[in-house]
């Protein structure tokens, strides 16, 4: 739905749906793998800070203090080392919620590239570290990246792909997420054998999916919705019309305009959510994300 509109119950009609044409072309299939590497890098930097910590040359490089010990509480009891693994979140929860802005303003395109660049600069810092500032510094922005990835690619996503497979195509992003967690271990145990040097490996390799996001995005076309959103209809008649494969995408383009229209006219979006009716869903989006962490599913990571 374009430009965050909440719709009413009523608003779907399958029917209509029925009408719109065209088919899973190359132009979606190609733009999915493109936009679900933001999700890797997601999975890759929540995996890689378990074993980058491990690595004895990691830890005798930063934390040397504690090279003596053989508790493994006091191994890893070390305030600049918790704020080395979780700045990372912190930044990318203040960063999402000015990625909800810049996809609205510039484009969900424009804020993957930009995510995709806060990447490739915060491996560079985080790879290259020669003291705490640069590694906390460079998980910060990574972090920035994180919160632009995570607001703007799944909406990319459902946004760019055909109705009937909107579902299927969004999970691409938590599966690439899970596919860069394991990634991330699997580099891991790899690079444990390359000493001193094989942290800084394991933290370089992020710039691989890094690039993809990057250049992959400026290849990239913005999705319909945002274009029309931002007043330029004719070009996102023509990008719908490449992406479906067909010329005659009248119906659904005139949903895509509607639904533009509505998020227009809507002029508190947070007092419109916090209404009886949508309170529900609000409970449900709130909960789900809670249990999850609630779960502790993060300390095994």
């Amino acid at each position: 739905m374009g430009g965050g509109a909440i719709a009413s119950p009523s608003s779907f009609d399958a029917e209509r749906c029925k009408l719109y044409t065209g088919r899973t072309t190359p132009a979606v299939i190609v733009t999915a793998l493109v936009a679900a590497s933001g999700g890797l890098l997601f999975g890759f930097d929540n995996g890689i800070t378990g074993g980058v910590i491990a690595h004895e040359g990691f830890a005798a490089r930063f934390f040397g203090h504690h090279a003596g010990s053989d508790d493994p509480f006091c191994k890893f009891d070390d305030h600049m080392l918790q704020l080395f693994t979780s700045c990372l979140f912190l930044a990318g929860a203040v960063s999402a919620m000015v990625g909800s802005w810049t996809c609205k303003r510039y484009g969900r395109k424009a804020t993957m590239m930009a995510g995709g660049a806060c990447f490739l600069v915060g491996t560079a810092l985080v790879a290259c570290a020669v003291h705490m500032v640069m590694l906390v510094l460079g998980r910060l922005v990574l972090g920035v990246g994180v919160g632009f990835a995570t607001q703007a690619t799944p909406l990319y996503l459902s946004e760019m792909a055909p109705f009937n497979l909107r579902g299927a195509l969004n999970i691409m992003f938590q599966l690439a997420v899970t596919v860069g967690i394991l990634a991330a271990q699997l580099i891991n145990y790899g690079t444990q054998y390359v000493k001193p040097y094989g942290w800084r490996i394991s933290l370089a390799m992020g710039a691989v999916p890094a690039l993809i996001l990057f250049f992959g995005s400026m290849m990239l076309s913005d999705t319909p919705n945002s274009l029309v959103q931002r007043g330029r209809p004719e070009d996102g008649r023509r990008t719908l019309q490449r992406i479906r494969g067909t010329d005659n995408v009248n119906v659904e383009f005139d949903d895509i305009c509607e639904a533009v229209r509505v998020s227009r006219s809507v002029r508190n979006p947070y007092r419109t959510i916090l209404r009886r009716r949508y309170r529900p869903q609000l409970v449900i989006s709130v909960l789900v994300p809670i249990f999850q962490q609630l779960t502790g599913i993060n300390a095994i990571m």
